[in-house]
């Protein structure tokens, strides 16, 4: 492991090449033979599972309950909603035949004419169209709403340029979709859930988010309003990292799912829908690794004590494994993911390596005098500061250092993101900070559409919110100098 991290490029050096070595040398994923696609590993699985857990409780812990849907879609359903299938036109993998026919030309598989659909499929971009199909059927009165559903499923969307998580052809998510009997409970949902993620990512993740509206031209196909949290990496770019939309009556305006409300009238009904995505890998690697590997926070870690015995001969070696194997049971009692690393074919240095690539948060060695003087060595991960500490009172010492790490690789990323937060008011001003230092740009714009598209063009800088909290404050926009009445956050993302 020592010489493979030889091969994981400097962050400073060539940020792109150290994310896809990390991604790939600490054992998350790796690319398939399906152009666009991604193995993920059992490591990167078993961290994308912890998240799945927490944010699965917190879905059910606000009213929420998992269904599931079927991943085809017929076309059909996408020409209803016409900012949907708009928005989604350019990435949809579409099946027109069901079967394949062996020709007897000798030259190979043919698509067999004879079964060609009656009507083409898309495989799952998203799921809007299909579930309001559904909840037609199942919406008739007041009395059976709200409805409160989740899926845990995989999407597809034809990327032509992909990234191990940030961006792949098909990639796994949750979609929550709501049906409510006002727009004010479909309003109240969004923000929810909105706040359900920025939890998330703060506590579990530890990542400061921005929470904030998305622009009318970065909006979800089909909303009336967006909302969104966004990250800072390491390299200054922003990543979206969570939505929630507010769809107000559009989707069950398209399949005509009306209800009776309690004055006995017929009324559409209103809609919200949330998603987060593997895309959250991404960024937890980007927000806290370094060039030693992965830096993971505690709650996330599928690791997060390792113990190595450092030992000469099997005397040695089953004298410190004994007694590693007594600290391991006292730290899971405590509720904590242990493993023991007692492997006789590498050196502990190739262990000590291979441990702070894969980012496991505390790493205890013990040789034959630790036994004798009752210590331990401690590394902690996030800031590599070793000690030796007496094994007596370890386990509290070890579960209080959790939550020291977890809190450190938060306060680590905030501190940053602060910094690199810059108010601008002019155009000139806003291109030179984003070559300089890049990070969130707070300016003013006028608010249309056209100055927002022409900034992109010429700088490749997008709003990536109005922050919620956006104090009003009138100035001109950077590059109209028309009137605006608060600044928004501009960045190049990824």
């Amino acid at each position: 492991m020592a010489k493979e991290l030889k091969h994981v490029v400097a962050m400073d050096d060539n940020y792109s090449q150290w994310y896809n070595n990390l991604v790939v040398k600490a054992g998350l994923a790796e690319n398939s033979a399906v152009r666009g696609c991604m193995v993920i590993k059992p490591y990167g699985y078993a961290i994308w599972e912890k998240m799945q857990r927490a944010l699965d409780q917190m879905f059910k812990d606000t009213g929420h309950e998992n269904a599931y849907f079927p991943l085809f879609i017929p076309k059909s359903f996408f020409s209803k909603e016409a900012n949907h299938v708009e928005g989604f036109a350019k990435e949809c993998a579409v099946v027109t035949h069901y079967r394949l026919k062996n020709a007897d030309n000798g030259q190979g598989v043919v698509v067999d004419p004879d079964a060609k659909l009656e009507e083409e499929l898309i495989v799952r971009p998203t799921s809007e169209t299909i579930i309001w199909n559904t909840y037609k059927n199942w919406i008739h009165s007041y009395r059976d709403l709200p409805i409160l559903c989740n899926q845990w499923a995989n999407v597809v969307r034809w990327e032509m340029r992909t990234r191990l998580f940030l961006r792949t052809a098909e990639f796994l998510w949750q979609e929550g979709h709501t049906a409510h009997a006002t727009r004010e409970e479909a309003v109240a949902e969004a923000e929810k859930m909105i706040g359900v993620y920025e939890k998330f990512a703060t506590e579990w993740m530890a990542l400061p988010v921005i929470v904030g509206h998305k622009s009318e031209n970065e909006r979800f196909a089909g909303a009336e309003d967006t909302l969104t949290i966004e990250a800072l990496m390491q390299d200054g770019k922003a990543l979206q990292s969570g939505t929630s939309h507010f769809l107000a009556q559009n989707f069950a305006k398209a399949f005509d799912v009306t209800f009776t409300n309690k004055e006995g009238k017929q009324e559409y009904v209103w809609a919200t829908s949330w998603g987060v995505s593997t895309r959250l890998m991404g960024a937890l690697i980007m927000a806290h690794s370094d060039n030693n590997g992965l830096v993971l926070p505690p709650k996330l870690a599928p690791i997060q004590v390792v113990l190595i015995p450092i030992y000469k001969g099997e005397e040695e070696l089953s004298a410190i494994t004994s007694k590693l194997d007594e600290i391991a049971a006292q730290l899971r009692a405590a509720g904590l993911s242990v493993k023991i690393d007692d492997r006789d074919n590498v050196r502990s240095g190739f262990k000590f390596a291979e441990y702070e690539l894969k980012g496991v948060p505390v790493r205890l060695a013990m040789g034959p005098r630790d036994v004798q003087n009752g210590t331990i060595e401690l590394v902690r991960r996030d800031t590599l500061e070793k000690e030796n500490v007496p094994q007596e009172g370890l386990v509290a010492r070890v579960s209080a250092l959790m939550d020291d790490i977890q809190s450190n690789i938060y306060k680590k990323a905030l501190d940053y993101r602060n910094s690199m937060i810059t108010k601008v008011d002019t155009y000139d001003e806003f291109k030179k900070v984003l070559k300089e230092k890049g990070g969130f740009i707070s300016a003013h714009w006028d608010g249309t559409v056209e100055t927002e598209e022409r900034i992109k063009e010429e700088t490749k800088a997008t709003i990536r919110c109005i922050p919620l909290d956006v104090e009003p404050e009138e100035g001109k926009c950077i590059l109209t100098g028309k009137p605006s009445h608060h600044r928004v956050l501009f960045a190049i993302a990824y």
